[in-house]
């Protein structure tokens, strides 16, 4: 399942200094038939998909999976002088500041780029960045719980804050996580910059619970997925995406007519995530034709079930049982990239005194 944790000094006060560590290989192949792919962990695309590009391409790709989102991105501005590679890819909307002012991409404007859809397009007076895939982070919730309980599920931002709902929620880290990030950003969406202290205070209140991390709350702490379940988790809230329940469905041992968890549609944050040509990329001829690769049709038609994102091309369809198990939010909270980067850090830190201490 798509996901991804980082480090806090991913959205700290400032990257603090990091030795890079973890592979020797500088990435950046003097080949030129080979390209480097940087990306988070979570980077899946099928077999005969990538082998296609690369009959076609004359390039033979090279992964490198350098660990969770921020950490990844952390790693590749320290080394951005002698890159690991030659395109990075898993950069998102929450970070996507951060890896531009520090120089981490070169220009470059990707064939297909009339393709994307206007609203996923980002830097577009320099194009530095490639958008590649959207999703969104919302509440999940357990169906057979709620049912159980003869409770209505949550909604909204709002419900979660009820006493209705009171020790139910599970979230993650805002300092360490992704989706925990994105929660807070899509609750400072919802209710502005002097509002959302005091709704967060109502979640404390109403016994929110905070993890490190996704796969702890997702797997651990919720008892709507199947590995919470074995787990004991007793959350029958989380925050996750709104692609989780299609994952539920389609890797299931007996594969169920209906998927086990929902998603509580007025709590999502639309998250969009990045690709671009490294500074002092090795092979840039190569990386232009990667990053054009992933705007293909071939490419994004192939993601929704290797990465459970949606595809962020015009006329790029999405597999039936992604649609039908895990509808995308139709009216997610955004935050334009200059807000998040004015307020970040700032909103992190007040959240970890807010919440955490």
């Amino acid at each position: 399942m798509h996901h991804k944790t980082f480090v806090a000094a991913a959205v700290g006060l400032g990257l603090v200094t990091l030795s890079a560590c973890g592979s020797t290989d500088t990435g950046g192949s003097a080949d030129p038939t080979t390209v480097t792919l940087v990306s988070h962990d979570s980077w899946a695309v099928s077999k005969d998909v990538l082998k296609d590009f690369e009959k076609r391409s004359g390039y033979k790709v090279k992964v490198l999976k350098d660990g969770d989102a921020g950490q990844a991105v952390n790693k590749a501005i320290l080394t951005k002088d002698n890159p690991q590679g030659d395109v990075f890819f898993g950069v998102d909307n929450t970070l996507l500041s951060r890896a531009l002012d520090n120089g981490l991409f070169q220009p470059y404007q990707a064939k297909g780029w009339d393709t994307v859809r206007p609203e996923f397009r980002a830097d577009q007076g320099k194009h530095r960045v490639t958008p590649v895939d959207t999703g969104d982070i919302c509440v999940n919730y357990d169906k057979a719980w709620f049912s159980a309980h003869k409770l209505t599920p949550p909604r909204s931002f709002e419900d979660l804050a009820k006493p209705a709902y009171k020790n139910l929620l599970v979230t993650e880290n805002a300092a360490t996580s992704s989706p925990g990030l994105g929660f807070l950003l899509g609750s400072a969406a919802k209710f502005g910059d002097d509002g959302w202290p005091g709704y967060w205070k109502k979640l404390k209140a109403n016994g929110i619970k905070v993890v490190d991390g996704w796969e702890q709350a997702y797997y651990q702490e919720f008892s709507g997925s199947s590995e919470g379940k074995k787990a004991g988790g007793d959350r029958p809230l989380v925050v996750s995406y709104a692609s989780s329940p299609p994952a539920e469905v389609i890797y299931a041992e007996k594969r169920p007519a209906t998927a086990p968890t929902g998603v509580a549609t007025g709590t999502c944050f639309r998250q969009v995530e990045y690709a671009g040509l490294l500074s002092n990329a090795k092979n840039t001829k190569g990386g232009k034709a990667l990053l054009d690769f992933l705007l293909t049709k071939q490419f994004q038609q192939d993601m929704p079930l290797n990465m459970f994102v949606y595809p962020v091309v015009k006329g790029a369809a999405v597999p039936a049982d992604f649609t039908k198990y895990g509808p995308a939010a139709e009216d997610p909270e955004t935050l334009a990239p200059d807000t998040i980067a004015a307020n970040r850090d700032q909103w992190v830190k007040s959240w970890t005194s807010l919440v955490l201490k």
